[in-house]
Formats: structure tokens, sequence, C-alpha cells
């Protein structure tokens, strides 16, 4: 079956898409040559009522893999702190063409990862929101912008891919404060691939007195790296190998120590698990939008804020050897202590937990994998500050299970995987601590298999779910709740034409975003492309 992931599925990869069209009055019997276009049920960006300006980033096309390059240039009439900045982007493509990954860069700065939907040869568009307040400190300044979407267009594949995208500033007016958002937003200098790691260094303000890093990490590239968690290791008869099984782990080290540890999103793009009718309306979690997975680094805060460069390598544990699939673009969020002219300290603890990961082959008419892995890191340090010492403790604990079975030839191929990743981040000072936690899950039930005529199918679930609550002095201040529920079921005649395929597929996609004063709550479902059910509870 990956042969036919890999035949079916090229390199690429959530973001908040727009309502479509009402819903129809009846789904058809099977797949037309249109469809309705992509949504999702992630709410909008939500922003204030203020005065807004909004500045171009690109407006192109993508045929081959030639980046588009530009100059950013900071709107007039909002000001330079702003309540809000939202990255819009808005897509078409007709024709055919696979999912293509992309990203957009200003500064340096990757502000967006994203992904496309597959078309439908009449074309569709899409649109995309993201919320990157959290870059403002780039946006003051005249910048280079980069964005590439890599295509191949040609006699088969005709799909032009076409872009605008544009950040829309929305001024501190009022009640609407300016956003607290980091001092500087940093790139890692002379960053470059060193076997499966990619590394840089950094050089830090001397008054940091926050760092965190941020990593779009990606398995893509249409290799098996783009379906890590159904690798095996070379005694099971699979054609993805991997010497230690599916397990990964995005790791960070600071001058060769081991500083944060995070389980990847086993993202689905739209051509993925060998069906892109699962995917054509409503994508899996977080295909359109590449969420990085980030790291608090304060506790090393001390030990960077020296003047001089520091090693920084990011690196996916479980890679096979000289394997390229993966990508990790990195920024670096600094807030400085503006009444101090330098931050010192020291790091105090660091516990790295030892790694376990076990893969079990048992073989049989239907193979089968068990895998489980999970490590543990706790890293502590303290900075004497304007406003006195200040200590964060940060730990982390990872674990993955799954069973991977399938059968000769993987004309049957299914996988059970749930991931954890568990983080505390406790701050103490002058005043009452203050504790972070996260519980993030992410979970996939999936199955190909292969019927009479050489019809494949695919049925399909997946969660993104995360806890979040904030606690000072031992009473919660603050919580929230993200649930991202997918599943579907799609059809079709392999090998044949377009027009004898009689594809079929249902899909739908729950969104609950809860806290307080926040409720957010909605269902989409589709039917062979017709948008079915688009309900809202909240």
């Amino acid at each position: 079956m990956r042969r036919l992931f890999l035949a079916l599925c090229a390199a690429t990869t959530g973001l908040v898409l727009g309502m479509g069209p009402a819903v129809a009055a009846g789904p058809p019997t099977e797949f037309g040559t249109d469809w309705h276009d992509p949504i999702t049920a992630g709410p909008p960006v939500a922003t204030p009522g203020t005065t807004s300006c909004t500045a171009t980033l690109a407006d192109t096309e993508f045929r081959d893999y030639t980046p588009y390059k530009s100059t950013y240039i900071p709107p007039k009439g909002c000001g330079d702190r702003w309540n809000k900045v939202v990255l819009r982007l808005d897509g078409a493509v007709a024709g055919r063409q696979y999912d293509r990954l992309g990203y957009l860069q200003v500064g340096g700065v990757e502000v967006l990862r994203t992904s496309t939907p597959e078309p439908s040869p009449e074309g569709i568009t899409w649109h995309v929101e993201k919320d990157v307040t959290r870059y403002a400190a780039t946006f003051r300044d005249k910048q280079p912008v980069e964005m590439l979407i890599g295509n191949l267009v040609n006699e088969t594949y005709t799909g032009v891919i076409k872009v605008k995208a544009t950040l829309t500033f929305y001024a501190a007016e009022g009640r609407a404060g300016a956003a607290h958002t980091p001092d500087k937003v940093l790139t890692l200098d002379g960053a470059h691939n060193v076997g499966t790691s990619y590394e840089g260094l950094l050089t830090t303000p001397r008054n940091s007195e926050r760092i965190v890093a941020e990593v779009y990490a990606t398995g893509s590239g249409g290799g098996c790296e783009e379906f890590w968690y159904l690798t095996v290791p070379d005694a099971a008869p699979y054609s993805c190998k991997a010497k230690d099984g599916p397990y990964r782990e995005v790791q960070v080290s600071v001058d060769g120590k081991l500083a944060g540890i995070a389980a990847p999103f086993p993202t689905v793009w739209t051509g993925g698990w060998s069906n892109p009718f699962l995917w054509y309306v409503i994508p899996g979690p977080r295909a359109f939008d590449v969420r990085p997975v980030e790291y608090d680094l304060t506790p090393f805060a001390g030990q960077l804020n020296d003047g001089r460069p520091h090693r920084i390598t990011i690196s996916v544990a479980g890679v096979p050897e000289g394997q390229s699939g993966w990508s990790t673009p990195t920024n670096i969020l600094v807030w400085q202590d503006s009444k101090a002219t330098q931050v010192t300290g020291a790091l105090t603890t660091h516990e790295a937990g030892a790694p376990a990961n076990t893969a079990t082959y048992e073989p049989g008419t239907e193979h089968r994998l068990k895998a489980d892995g999970g490590h543990s890191l706790k890293v502590a340090g303290y900075i004497d500050t304007s406003h006195g010492r200040v200590t964060t403790t940060v730990t982390r604990s990872l674990a993955a299970a799954s069973t991977h079975s399938w059968t000769d030839g993987e004309s049957k191929d299914a996988l059970l995987a749930r991931w954890t990743d568990d983080e505390n981040v406790t701050v103490a000072g002058h005043g009452p601590a203050t504790t972070t936690r996260a519980h993030r899950v992410y979970s996939m039930d999936g199955e190909i298999s292969i019927g009479a005529g050489d019809r494949l199918r695919t049925v399909m679930t997946m969660g993104d779910r995360s806890e979040n609550v904030t606690l000072r002095a031992g009473k919660r201040i603050g919580w929230s709740l993200l649930d991202d529920g997918y599943t579907g079921d799609a059809a079709y005649n392999q090998n044949v034409p377009r027009d004898q395929r009689h594809a079929t597929g249902v899909s739908r996609e729950r969104y609950r975003l809860l806290g307080p004063g926040t409720c957010y709550d909605r269902t989409l479902a589709t039917a062979q492309g017709e948008l079915t059910e688009d309900r809202r509870s909240c």
C-alpha cells in the first residue's frame, strides 16, 4: 500500500477556510467533475473593530520551483503597535494537480507553512487565515519577501496555482490596546543541513528574559517520511523502512545539549492515504496550517545572553541516517528586559530521561507491528532581571503507541495510533509562581483496502486535541480546550479513466474551541463533494 501512497500522493501540506455556497439540497450518487470549494470547521481569526490597513505580500502564480520574491513595506495609517495582525491567503487552481507544500517568509521569518488542495477540472478556490500578531516586530520595517509553492505543470498536470497573500493590521485604539508581542523575532544565522539535522547560529540580545523557539516541522517530499508513522524495521516485509520503526521526536539542542523535545503532528496532505476523494472538500486537521512546535528555551537564557553566537540544532529522532524528508525552519521569539542592559543567569537542572522505543513485528497472514515510544526532559534555569531573580522550569513528556497491520502486497494497510505531548512551564520570581500546563493528544485510525474490480477504499478518523490550563499560586486563572476531529470514508475504481472511477466519499469535521468567554462549536459534513451539513452549536 505504500507504493500506492507514493504513486498517488505528492509532497506537500490548516488554517481557517472561508464559508462556501449554500448547502446543497441533496448530494449526487458519486463524484462529478466539480465539487464544493475546500472548507474547514475552524473559526476565523477574531479581530477588533478598529482602523485597519492592508499590505500585499504576494500576488503570483506557481508553475515550477522558482520562489516568488518581493519587498514588504509597512502600511501607513495604523501606527506600528497593533492589536492584531492577520495573514490572509486566497488561492485558485483548476485542472489536474497534486497537493503541493508551500512557505511564506518575511525578512527570513517563516510566517506561514501551508499546502494546497487538489483541484477539480472546473477549478476550486480556497481562503486561509492565520493570526500572525506574534511576528509584529518583523512587520515594523521594510523586509524582503519570499514565497514558494513548488509545482509542476505539463501536459498531464495542468493545474497552475494562483495565490494572493496579504497582511491586515488592526490599530491599537481604545480598549483594543496593543498586543503583548515578542520584542524581536530572530532566525538562525548560516542555517544549513548537517546529515539529518538542521542547525545554525543564534545570537540573542544580552537582556533577553524570555526565549521561545518555534519549529515548523513537516515530514514531506513524497517519500516514506511523509508517512513516518507507517515505517517498519528492516525485518518486516513492508515498502517503507526505518531501522527503529515509526517513533519520531522533534528535538532542539543548544550548543550540543538537548534543550527541548516534542511530538510531531501526523499531518495528512490532501492526496494522502491513496485517496484524494477523502479530502477534496474537508482537509484533515492542520493540512493547510502547519502549526509550529514550540519550545521554551528560557532556562538557557543565562547561557545565550553572553553576546556570543550559540549553535542551535534541530533534529528528528528516528529518521534513518542519510534519509531526507523533513523540513524544520525555525524562528526564535525573544522578550527583552527594557530596564536592563544585560540579564545574567545559569542553567541549574538538566534531566533527560532514557528514550524508550520498541517495535515488535508479528508475522502472519496479516502482518502486524506494535510500536511504543516515549521520552521525558526537565530543564530549569534562573536569570537575574531588573525585577529580581526569575526561575523557569520546563518539563515535557512524550508517548506514542501504534499498531500497524497489513497483508502481503499491501492490499490492506491499517494503522491505529495515539501520541501524547505533555508540557509544564513554571515561572517563579517576585510574587506567586505561575504554571502553564498543556496536554496534547493526536490520534489516527485509518485503513486502506482494495476490493473487487480494483476498487480502493480508505476509511479514516483523525483527532487533534489540546487542553491548556494556567495556575497561579495553585489556583486556576485560565484554561482552554481545542478539539478538532475528522472522519471520512471514500472509494474509487483504480487504473481506469477519470470518468470510470465512480468515486464516492463522505466526510465530517467537528471543531470545538472552549475557554472563559469563548464557545465555538461547528460541524461540517459532505457527501460526494457536496456540503450536506453546516451546524453551529454555540
